[in-house]
């Protein structure tokens, strides 16, 4: 099920009156919304997002601690979540039927949960059951669609994150003798190679052409990575990191695990959004740092760490261009809409793909 057969009603029109408001308007309208709806409205923002929309999140965090924040918090009737479309859908799976959840504008999508489609999983899984049998077990990555979540929760498996992906990947195996990991494959290779799988015991599926990329026997493939990335970690390279040891010797390379593997095998630290935040707010004032992961967020700990010396891994990186689809005057034309009665943007899972997406979620949150 793609994102646009889930949604209750959208659009992306918004009028010229937003579009050529002020920032000033702008944020004093956000604030009215906001006072005038008080516990009713929750609005989490994303890590990645604007300066401009982190300045109103209720909550900043990843996708995951999102959505369960957006569980706990039983007062809020109307959650606009600034991130992009799957995590939105989480936050409906996690919360009640009364709650309604928005996504300011519909083009805030995620590349790499695009990479993996309903059709496209069912028909490898049929594939490659039918030359494995049954010894796979599915994970899915978080930053996938519901209908993935859905697949992978009826088939036995479960959602990962990149803080517990080693710990579920771990769990994985005890289940099954091979395991398929959506839909990004670094952050598959990346974790299996740190538990002792080997590089020739990982196999690629390319969704698109339908076939298995391993060069050797498939008795041997012990980890099905799909074919699929992140487009902005996929940027950081080995270039950029010999560039930094270069120019800047006395730097740490600080990457995410959504990273090719050449370079985090180069990199001195790699983990988790909230691990690389962690990891500068605990450093040394005066250490240096050239981080590899999205670029507000790289900006943002620029700004918050003036005590540090921070680089993006990558110069000429730009921010995620899905991520920065949320702007003040989508988020200005969503809050009003809600205040005036009007649902638009409503992201609403259905009953049967929501139940087993828990499922898989719920898999996950038991063991980590």
């Amino acid at each position: 099920m793609s994102i646009f057969q889930t949604l209750e009603k959208q659009t992306n029109v918004l009028s010229e009156k937003y579009r050529n408001m002020s920032t000033e308007e702008l944020e004093k309208r956000v604030r009215a919304v906001k006072a005038a709806l008080g516990n009713k409205l929750y609005i989490p923002g994303h890590h990645y997002q604007k300066d401009e929309i982190i300045q109103f999140a209720d909550a900043t965090g990843d996708s995951l601690q999102l959505a369960q924040l957006c569980e706990k918090n039983e007062e809020a009737e109307h959650i606009v979540f600034c991130g992009v479309h799957f995590m939105a859908e989480t936050a409906d799976i996690l919360t009640t039927k009364e709650q309604k959840v928005y996504l300011p504008d519909m083009r805030a999508g995620c590349s790499m949960a695009d990479m993996a489609d309903i059709y496209q999983t069912e028909r490898a899984w049929e594939k490659l059951t039918a030359i494995f049998g049954d010894t796979i077990l599915p994970l899915t990555y978080v930053n996938s669609t519901a209908a993935i979540k859905s697949f992978v929760g009826e088939n036995g498996g479960a959602t990962v994150t990149s803080s517990n992906a080693e710990e579920m990947v771990r769990w994985a195996f005890e289940q099954k003798d091979r395991i398929l990991f959506l839909p990004d494959q670094h952050l598959g290779r990346n974790t299996a190679y740190n538990l002792g799988v080997g590089l020739d015991e990982m196999a690629v599926w390319n969704p698109i052409t339908d076939e298995l990329e391993f060069d050797g026997p498939v008795e041997k493939i012990k980890v099905l990575l799909w074919k699929g990335h992140c487009s902005v970690h996929e940027n950081f390279t080995v270039k950029n990191i010999e560039d930094v040891r270069s120019k800047h010797p006395e730097m740490k390379v600080l990457v995410h695990p959504e990273c090719s593997r050449e370079v985090v095998a180069l990199s001195d630290m790699n983990g988790s959004t909230s691990y690389i935040i962690k990891v500068i707010e605990n450093a040394d004032p005066g250490s240096a740092w050239a981080i590899g992961t999205e670029m507000n967020l790289v900006n943002r700990l620029i700004k918050d760490h003036p005590d540090k010396h921070i680089i993006s891994l990558n110069p000429h990186m730009c921010p995620c261009l899905t991520m920065n689809r949320i702007d003040l005057p989508h988020l200005v034309w969503c809050l009003e809409t809600i205040a005036e009665g009007e649902e638009h943007n409503v992201i609403k899972v259905d009953d049967k793909t929501a139940k087993f997406a828990k499922l898989a979620l719920d898999r996950m949150l038991e063991l980590s």
